[in-house]
């Protein structure tokens, strides 16, 4: 109810202020004994012209947000649990595939399907859960889209993965209720600007395929940690990914918005003490010389910028009983990001909590931080994302690479010892091709 009644305030608002604003019009115009009969006479003469712009700028906001929930509905969605082979032998770079396969940008060929279809990018999300410390891998992806090129890639990737379909999302177990559940959600970005990369699986050099016993896993201290979640404690980690595409009229945008490469063009300019007026000249000596931190930065954001992108942003949440609740259960999962993060480049930290830093003014009844939970709750299971400093935009969404993304969400090797992470019990083979077909 609340949902619908805030959807027909959003739409009854621009024409009501539109009407109020002509009635006072119409109010001065009377007390300065204008006549109004002749302004009214072209204005209604002029209708055909202005009426459909103003009612276009009045509703567009509220027909776009309609036209693409249909058009997200439309594809559907399915949660697939991903059982983790016996042994992988690959680096992330695998999964950095399998991302670039699925980097589906959904876009408009025609302005029918931008601005009446509501076609757009949709958002899959990638999960680590851990439910009572059994730690489990999550994909949740249009079903049209996306399903079946994520199975495909999956299985060429990694032999010996299981994927299968859950037909209840893990996530419905839990109702929101304050008396029977405590909640913590926490959204965590880049610190710094999209451009700067994180911390990669190249710079701990596993593209070098190091054996299995050398191998850095930096998903290790995660999981490890979501394998000491408690029976009754729920730890979850979305990962919430949108195509990274540029946006213009023709795509259903009003806004003209360009992908990441002007910025990261003119981050290296910046980094490399060039003078955009002077950048036909020739090289001098009096340039500034580039430290080793600077020419690895220079060399991450050409080697980023270069392959597709997501928009990102993640979710980690931490759900208890309340007489359960504990606290030294979150720090460990938030600080596991910090590995990620790289001095004077960039990393990953927390820009937005379900907690209110002095509650006692900003919430003295607790219904506000009530909400928020709720609301939290609610969007982990549509997977959908939406910033909570609307101001500062301190946490919306980050642009990263896929190179970025397999750092953070990949198929890990047998070097991850976690006792409770499920594996596929046998190595599965394919059936021989000789086998006899038919009815005997």
């Amino acid at each position: 109810m609340g949902d619908l009644f805030k959807t027909l305030f959003g739409a009854l608002t621009g024409p009501l202020i539109l009407f109020i604003g002509i009635g006072m019009m119409y109010y001065v115009f009377s007390i300065l004994n204008i006549d109004l009969q002749p302004i009214i006479s072209v204005v209604i003469a002029a209708s055909p012209i202005w009426l459909p712009l103003v009612l276009f700028y009045v509703l567009y906001e509220q027909w776009q947000g309609f036209s693409h929930a249909k058009f997200a509905f439309d594809n559907g969605r399915v949660t697939l649990r991903i059982k983790l082979p016996q042994e992988v032998f690959k680096s992330p770079e695998a999964m950095e595939s399998v991302f670039a396969q699925i980097h589906n940008a959904n876009g408009a060929d025609n302005l029918w399907q931008a601005y009446v279809d509501g076609k757009h990018p949709l958002v899959s999300s990638f999960e680590l859960v851990s439910i009572g410390g059994d730690v489990r891998f999550y994909a949740n992806v249009p079903r049209k889209k996306i399903k079946n090129a994520l199975e495909a890639q999956l299985y060429a990737q990694y032999p010996g993965i299981e994927i299968s379909e859950e037909l209840v999302d893990y996530a419905a177990e839990v109702k929101w209720n304050p008396e029977e559940w405590a909640l913590m959600s926490f959204h965590v970005v880049k610190k710094s600007e999209d451009v700067l990369p994180i911390k990669t699986y190249i710079d701990w050099g596993m593209d070098k395929l190091p054996k299995e016993e050398f191998k850095f896993e930096p998903m290790a201290p995660l999981l490890e940690h979501l394998g000491k979640a408690k029976p009754h404690e729920r730890l979850y980690v979305q990962i919430l990914c949108t195509p990274h595409v540029k946006q213009d009229f023709n795509s259903g945008s009003m806004r003209k918005t360009s992908t990441w490469e002007g910025q990261a063009a003119a981050k290296v300019n910046e980094l490399m003490g060039r003078d955009k007026k002077k950048l036909g000249e020739e090289e001098t000596e009096s340039r500034p010389v580039l430290t080793m931190a600077e020419r690895d930065t220079i060399g991450a954001i050409e080697r980023n910028v270069g392959k597709y992108a997501y928009e990102v942003g993640i979710r980690a949440m931490y759900i208890t009983k309340p007489d359960k609740f504990d606290g030294e259960m979150i720090g460990p999962m938030l600080k596991s990001f910090s590995q990620y993060d790289i001095i004077g480049r960039n990393g990953l930290g927390v820009r937005a909590k379900t907690e209110f830093d002095h509650a006692w003014f900003q919430d003295r009844s607790g219904k506000k931080q009530e909400k928020l939970k709720k609301d939290e709750l609610e969007a982990y299971k549509a997977r959908t994302y939406e910033e909570s400093d609307k101001k500062g935009k301190a946490d919306a969404t980050k642009i990263m690479s896929v190179e970025e993304l397999a750092t953070l969400y990949h198929i890990p090797g047998s070097v991850v010892v976690t006792p409770n992470l499920s594996r596929v019990e046998s190595t599965r083979k394919e059936a021989p091709s000789n086998l006899p077909t038919g009815n005997y």
